[in-house]
């Protein structure tokens, strides 16, 4: 399997990510990667610039930069550890990590000028081959120059944190996972250089120095390596973790729910014959161990877990603890299980509609090829696996589709508030609607968000370009849109929601422009309560205070996904145009919209 697809697999994929422009600014290997990755998407454009030694990059526009899609920034580590450290000053050895941490302050300082508005991926430096210390005893102390490069790729990654919109690249990671051998040039070349093997060029240039001399390397000069070059894979995973980090940002295809089957899939046999007292118990060592793991790595990135199974619920309750002897994963971690004998595919649907998602962001995974294909063919939207085993660990935590950019407040407690979510749903469907709204205790807190600077911004980004059902025009929008949407003098409304069973977090976001509501995102999760009703209160207010007699439009744009929103203006009292994407509010409501929602702007 070819790296890129081992690392960064392709199974989730849905959309393609479909880059179309890039800037690349680097080295000559920026140089290199133009070329390469050119022949891996030939409809790619690229804007090649390269940059050493802290030059000025050239002026672009806010209107030249929107037009591309990311920035891929590769910091030369000769640059960063400069030549001197190949012959150490003769009064001493400086501090070559001090050394680097200050170049490379200095060179971001220059490499991101135009990342205020633009998607900027910053890559890593290859940790040298072997060991340069001048000892065995200093071999990873501070006189290592390979345990120095380690110690800059840790400080580059701390940099880059702090930055609103750059992500690190981590192409050590693909050097480690392909062999290094394989391309990097430090056998030959000196190790701050750090490019690709460049074998064409070596052979070129002892052909050139031999003449029609005999071959001073005695026939052997296409063998200078003593391996196969692996040059191009390495630049096609460098490519595909590219892709994978604009993924990762702009939630392409993005899994909220993975539900899983039981037998020879959560563990191996069956849970009502093979674990009988008397009997040989099936082994849980190996890639069960695995997909436990990958269930906890899901749940600590706010993704939700579930189960589906046809067995006796009792009797896999009952012996649990016999088939996931480790205290790796427990029942109630799984969300609305449903382990009955009724069709997978209804039950598939009852979780769906009981954590309010659809088939377009759930993976179901089962070992059965005729489940699968029957779950598929009932929800055609939903992404199967499960064929393999020894894969379901490494597609579920390492897909871009279950990764996110950052970890919000509210996609760590994803799970508490989904649960909350049930026992809500259990006691409405027990009284009347009145009397359920009023007990519920809700809290709303409403906040305008300036710029990218403030906290609640990432949570929003991430909550728009994942919500499908209540985004009352379906759009996505990258970082760069909302600058574009503040500087037309658009605003930006974000609002948190808790009551008596939960605390939701920020679970929406209102966006304005002049007198028109032009995009309502909201988290189904609290569906049914009238939140988006006091939403629309509390903002129709803002926008009334400058301008009391403003006719307040709203906007919707009909997909085939944001049903529950399409009627959110009529049910404020808005009223239709002739134009069935525009409502217009021009009186107030008979009666206050969602009197039991009190609000607080903070």
């Amino acid at each position: 399997m070819h790296t890129a697809d081992y690392l960064f697999p392709r199974d989730l994929e849905v959309n393609p990510t479909g880059l179309k422009k890039i800037i690349v600014i680097g080295s000559c290997l920026a140089e290199a990667y133009d070329s390469e990755f050119k022949k891996l998407n030939p409809q790619l454009e690229v804007d090649n610039i390269i940059f050493g030694n802290a030059m000025q990059l050239p002026e672009k526009s806010r209107e030249e930069l929107a037009t591309f899609d990311l920035q891929y920034i590769q910091l030369p580590l000769r640059n960063v550890l400069t030549d001197g450290v190949i012959r150490p000053p003769a009064g001493g050895a400086s501090d070559w990590l001090e050394v680097g941490k200050a170049n490379i302050d200095f060179l971001l300082k220059y490499a991101l000028a135009y990342s205020g508005s633009l998607l900027t991926v910053v890559s890593n430096f290859v940790v040298p081959q072997g060991k340069l210390a001048p000892s065995l005893s200093d071999q990873d102390s501070a006189l290592d120059i390979t345990r120095i490069v380690t110690e800059l790729n840790f400080y580059l990654a701390d940099a880059l944190r702090k930055l609103p919109n750059a992500y690190l690249a981590d192409v050590n990671m693909i050097a480690a996972s392909m062999g290094k051998k394989y391309f990097l040039d430090d056998v030959v070349y000196f190790f701050t250089h750090g490019v690709p093997l460049g074998l064409d060029e070596f052979i070129e240039a002892e052909q050139e120095f031999s003449g029609d001399a005999p071959n001073r390397l005695d026939g052997n000069l296409d063998k200078v390596a003593r391996y196969d070059g692996k040059v191009g894979e390495f630049y096609g995973a460098v490519y595909r973790q590219m892709e994978t980090i604009h993924r990762v940002i702009h939630q392409t295809d993005s899994v909220k729910l993975v539900i899983f089957d039981l037998d020879n899939t959560m563990w191996r046999g069956l849970v009502g014959e093979h674990y009988e007292p008397q009997g040989a118990w099936p082994q849980m060592f190996g890639w069960p161990l695995g997909v436990w793991d990958a269930i906890n790595q899901l749940r600590r990135r706010g993704i939700i877990v579930s189960l589906c199974s046809k067995n006796d619920q009792a009797v896999v309750t009952g012996k649990w603890r016999q088939v996931v002897p480790l205290p790796f994963i427990e029942f109630s971690d799984f969300l609305v299980p449903q382990i009955n004998w009724q069709p997978k595919a209804e039950n598939v649907a009852t979780i769906m509609h009981a954590l309010s998602l659809t088939a377009k962001n759930v993976v179901f995974v089962d070992d059965n090829p005729v489940e699968r294909d029957a779950v598929k063919m009932a929800h055609p939207e939903m992404r199967v696996i499960g064929a393999d085993p020894f894969a379901i660990k490494r597609i579920l935590t390492w897909a871009p589709e279950t990764q996110i950019a950052r970890l919000s407040a509210e996609s760590a407690q994803r799970e508490a508030s989904l649960i909350g979510k049930v026992k809500r749903d259990e006691e409405r469907a027990a009284m009347p609607r009145e009397e359920f709204l009023r007990q519920l205790n809700t809290r709303l807190e409403l906040v305008e968000i300036h710029n990218r600077e403030a906290p609640q911004f990432f949570r929003v980004l991430e909550l728009v370009n994942k919500t499908n059902q209540f985004n009352t025009v379906g759009a996505r929008r990258s970082a760069e849109d909302y600058d574009q949407h503040w500087a037309q003098g658009g605003r930006v409304f974000a609002f948190s929601v808790g009551d008596r069973y939960t605390e939701y977090g920020l679970v929406g976001a209102l966006f304005t422009l002049g007198n028109c509501i032009t995009q309502f995102v909201m988290s189904c999760r609290v569906l049914g309560m009238e939140i988006e009703l006091a939403v629309l209160r509390e903002v129709i207010a803002v926008l009334l205070e400058a301008q009391p007699a403003m006719v307040v439009s709203g906007l919707v744009l009909k997909t085939d996904k944001n049903t529950p929103s399409q009627g959110v203006f009529a049910a404020a009292g808005f009223v239709a145009t002739d134009n069935p994407q525009i409502f217009l509010r021009t009186t107030a409501p008979a009666s206050p919209l969602a009197p039991h929602v009190p609000a607080t702007w903070v």
